[in-house]
């Protein structure tokens, strides 16, 4: 599934209807350019589930667990991971395999540690079309059913 993003508020938009559909142990991995939308998305992903708290990036701390909605949210960013044994130090299976929903930033950086069947986002900019452009592309793995906009 493709979808076309002309604002940020598209951008929340989409991901708040991901996240009201999501369901436990749901692992969406996101991959995007600097600036391209991730957090807005996973912003949007956190209403849709219910969560009132303020979302924001957690590059420095790696995971940010939000609780409070109608399931745990785990939001990683893994920019910064220096290798994937670093994972295993904060438990990630706890998550990975647990009854809430992760989104997994940079996800492209662990991929030999992935599940299956995560959905699989990426974001990214065409200026030809607009600053504010944003093409999101969804795909479930590993079978490609993917999700659909309009859901």
């Amino acid at each position: 599934m493709t979808a076309d993003s002309f604002s940020a508020e598209d951008t929340f938009d989409l991901g708040q209807r991901i996240g009201e559909k999501a369901v436990p142990g749901e692992i969406y991995t996101l991959v995007g350019d600097l600036g391209a939308g991730k957090t807005v998305f996973t912003q949007g992903i956190a209403k849709g589930l219910g969560i009132e708290d303020a979302v924001n990036s957690p590059t420095f701390t790696i995971l940010q667990i939000y609780e409070g909605g109608r399931l745990p949210f785990y939001h990683f960013d893994v920019y910064r991971i220096g290798c994937v044994e670093e994972m295993d130090e904060i438990g990630y299976e706890d998550y990975f395999y647990g009854n809430g929903v992760c989104l997994i930033e940079w996800a492209n950086l662990i991929e030999e540690i992935l599940p299956k069947n995560c959905s699989k986002i990426t974001i990214s900019k065409d200026l030809a079309k607009g600053p504010d452009y944003r093409k999101i592309t969804i795909s479930k793995e590993p079978d490609g059913r993917g999700i659909t906009a309009k859901e």
